[in-house]
């Protein structure tokens, strides 16, 4: 559902305008909006408090979408990260393309140069564009030189600033990137990654246990840093290594930076966020502080960078000139390889909300995620909308407000949702496609087995391709059948009534739409 400009004229006029922001075009007073995609990790929809949260206090967030629209049918690509940014950023879904699916840190670069992206779209308009935070879509043409230049990267494929990590907090290298060198490394202390054999006499968690902050899973058992154990083997660059405590700060630090430099003329800034992701380890102002240990603690401790980063918009001046879009890659997860007692400590508190299960999942849990949109003047206010959105509508979205067509071969997933994330109308997709791949534990190994479970959700049914035998990771039910599911999710928002057998013609008509959708190859006409 591709929306003409006819036709969000069309609905402007019908939705009230008189008492609603002026119209969201190319310009403002000054030219192009700012634009900021703060990213959450792991995030799920019951974390925040405008969300229903009760044990957890967010007043920032929760400020943000008092000056916006506050999204509760918003989902993300994916059930897992890689995924859900790669569609993010190309406005293709990620199941399209081979070897889509959660990377080691040395995984050679998904998108390649030349490859058409929201950062180069934006930066075809005008825009000076930034990554800030998480990258963890592969670097490099295969080996990565850890030592030397990095590339291909986020400079090359539309980014003009980079700082960031090349994978998560639980993977090696635990160093940060700007541009395309390791920052503050010692040419004298090179860094070496294997995620097969462990390299040099660095201790490992598997070795040393009673080296850890906290206890971890084999998989997680591998190099220690920080006293930390992390998937995969490094040694050297003992200098350029990231102390987790402080990293939220630095990296906020840098956004700061790199907003205030270009304060007069648009940017774009996306920043990938790690918080709740494991290894949760907060700053000491917020450890302890949240009364659900480690993951309350993050998650406050992304309710303040949130704060503190609009604050300094406000101080800059150009807080009503910048649209904001705040979102997370996936459903959350309470135990994810690290014994830091999320699962003890989160009592009543229900991170997904009324959905069921969570990061894995194709589950509702693994993919409805909170999204708030803010642009003062533009974006309604305090609205709560049951628009049926997902990220990888980004992409076409913001080319509509800056102008910028899409090739007919790219982004070929991504509608035209402007209209709806502005707050202006409930009309959002007709469906959604939702996805995830099967995790498998393999000794001291975990991968995607390679089986990909879809699902389809229009309107108020949802139906999930039957796959395979029911499954769970880490407490998460992952949500398989061999045969098909089908649910009503406004009866059932936890999906425990299966409707399949006593409805076969609208089971049918899903899973043969489904079937087209992805045997089409795109899904934008």
């Amino acid at each position: 559902m591709n929306f003409a400009l006819s036709r969000r004229a069309a609905l402007l006029a019908g939705a009230g305008a008189a008492v609603l922001p002026r119209v969201a075009t190319a310009s403002t007073a000054r030219g192009k909006p700012n634009i900021i995609i703060i990213y959450a990790d792991d995030l799920g929809y019951g974390d925040l408090g405008c969300y229903g949260a009760t044990g957890l206090r967010t007043p920032n967030v929760d400020k943000l979408a008092g000056r916006g629209t506050r999204f509760v049918n918003a989902h993300s690509p994916s059930a897992t990260c890689t995924p859900s940014r790669y569609a993010l950023l190309t406005g293709d879904y990620a199941w399209r393309a081979s070897g889509v699916q959660i990377l080691p840190g040395d995984a050679p670069a998904l998108i390649r140069p030349g490859q058409f992206t929201l950062p180069h779209m934006l930066k075809k308009a005008g825009y000076a564009t930034g990554i800030v935070g998480k990258w963890h879509l592969g670097l490099g043409d295969g080996e990565v030189d850890w030592n030397g230049e990095i590339a291909p990267g986020p400079l090359d494929v539309g980014f003009d600033y980079g700082y960031f990590m090349p994978a998560t907090l639980d993977r090696v290298p635990t160093v940060l990137i700007e541009n395309r060198r390791v920052v503050n490394l010692d040419p004298a202390d090179p860094i070496h990654v294997d995620y097969r054999t462990k390299v040099g006499d660095e201790p490992t968690g598997a070795e040393h246990p009673d080296r850890l902050k906290f206890g971890a899973d084999p998989e997680h058992s591998n190099t220690i840093v920080n006293g930390i154990s992390r998937i995969g083997y490094m040694t050297g660059g003992r200098s350029a290594r990231w102390k987790d405590e402080d990293l939220t700060d630095q990296l906020l630090g840098k956004a700061i930076d790199f907003v205030a430099a270009r304060k007069d003329a648009p940017f774009f800034l996306y920043f990938a966020m790690n918080e709740p992701h494991v290894p949760r380890a907060p700053h000491p102002r917020f450890a302890g502080k949240s009364e659900m240990g480690p993951r309350g603690d993050t998650i406050l401790q992304f309710d303040w960078t949130v704060g503190a980063l609009m604050d300094k918009l406000e101080a800059l001046g150009i807080a009503d000139d910048t649209l904001v879009i705040l979102s997370s890659d996936n459903g959350p997860i309470l135990f994810d390889g690290y014994q830091d007692r999320a699962v003890e400590l989160a009592g009543e508190h229900k991170p997904s909300g009324p959905f069921s299960s969570g990061k894995y999942s194709i589950y509702e849990g693994g993919t409805r995620v909170p999204m708030i949109v803010s642009w003062p003047g533009h974006v309604r206010e305090g609205h709560m909308s049951k628009a049926l959105v997902d990220h990888v509508d980004v992409v076409a979205s913001l080319g509509a407000l800056v102008g910028q067509g899409l090739p007919r071969d790219a982004a070929v997933d991504s509608f035209d949702m402007l209209v709806p994330l502005m707050g202006r109308s409930e009309r959002g997709r007709d469906y959604v496609i939702e996805d995830t791949k099967l995790m498998v534990t393999t000794g001291t190994k975990v991968a995607s087995s390679g089986a990909r479970i879809l699902a389809i959700r229009s309107g108020d049914w949802k139906l999930i391709r039957g796959s395979v035998e029911p499954h769970e990771f880490h407490g998460n039910a992952i949500g398989t059948l061999p045969t098909h599911q089908l649910y009503n999710l406004a009866r059932d928002p936890g999906e425990r009534q299966n409707l399949a057998d006593t409805m076969p013609d609208l089971t049918r008509k899903l899973a043969d739409w489904l079937d087209k959708i992805e045997k089409d190859g795109r899904s934008r006409p």
